[in-house]
């Protein structure tokens, strides 16, 4: 009997993005020259997005607000091609994000009802071959949840994969506890940035079945695996940077494509690139072409 054509799952958040595209220096105390849009953001969500436009059978797990903009953004979701299963409490959280001119981002987060994604039924997060997780959602209510699904995915021999996130987010809970967290979801593929890796110490979570890729912006990414097995692979050069938000998200998706269409590391690693370098000249996580139905300037 043949496996249902429901391939990845991302469980996390499901936000909205205030980009803002600073004019130039930055003065306090009046106006400034800005480009704002109001985007569809949450770094589960827009891996969701992604792999969707790939052509890949995506569901999305998360929580908004029982509000307007949580209505809207779910509802860009399913214009995307992705199946959501949300809760709908409180209010939808909001990311104000100040991209300076070469592209590199401040971000300003109000996860609001995204922090507070609970217990979801089993059935949510059942029957499929890969689980995208947020590292977002280690803390609070939503770690059972992610529990939950890797003893699944694990049950299930299917891969598992978990985003870093960020510096702030290790040093809020301590290297060695986010390390201890990580371990626990016994992840297949673990994606970071050079400074995520340095910080949490990641390469310390190698080992059999678990394989740490790093992003490394223009440079090389690099893969560790077990037994010290590394390469690299330098992503092709991209002209006109201006917005890397959305850039790491839209690699895990192009990685994860590959990997369902059984490519080696190596070989996702580059289906990842590709898919990233779209999303560099747009405001937030948006891909360059009109795939996903999303309204590019509002």
């Amino acid at each position: 009997m043949s496996r249902p054509r429901r391939s990845l799952v991302c469980i996390g958040d499901l936000v909205e993005d205030v980009v803002v595209w600073v004019g130039g220096v930055t003065r306090g105390g009046t106006d400034n020259p800005a480009r704002i849009q109001r985007v569809r953001g949450g770094a589960a969500a827009s891996v969701a997005v992604f792999a969707s436009s790939l052509g890949t059978s995506v569901r999305f797990v998360g929580r908004v607000g029982d509000d307007l903009a949580g209505e809207a953004l779910v509802g860009e979701l399913v214009r995307a091609g992705v199946e959501p299963k949300v809760q709908r409490q409180g209010r939808t959280g909001a990311i104000v994000i100040l991209v300076d001119g070469s592209g590199e981002r401040t971000m300003f987060p109000d996860r609001a009802a995204a922090a507070e994604l609970a217990e979801v039924p089993d059935s949510w997060i059942s029957g499929f071959e890969a689980y995208n997780l947020s590292a977002y959602s280690l803390t609070g209510p939503s770690w059972p949840v992610l529990r939950r699904a890797s003893e699944i995915a694990q049950a299930n021999q299917a891969i598992l994969t978990i985003d870093a996130a960020s510096v702030a987010l290790m040093d809020s809970v301590g290297p060695a506890a986010f390390r201890a967290m990580i371990s626990t979801l016994q992840p297949t593929y673990i994606f970071a940035n050079a400074a995520e890796a340095a910080t949490g110490s990641l390469q310390n979570l190698v080992g059999p079945g678990t394989t740490l890729v790093v992003k490394n912006g223009a440079e090389p990414t690099e893969i560790h695996a077990d037994g010290n097995k590394t390469a690299t692979i330098r992503p092709d050069p991209v002209d006109d940077v201006r917005d890397t938000t959305g850039a790491g998200d839209a690699f895990a998706s192009g990685f994860l494509a590959a990997v369902l269409d059984n490519a080696e590391p190596v070989e996702a690693v580059a289906a990842g690139h590709n898919l990233a370098r779209r999303v560099l000249t747009q405001p937030g996580a948006v891909l360059t072409t009109d795939e996903q139905g999303v309204v590019r300037d509002r």
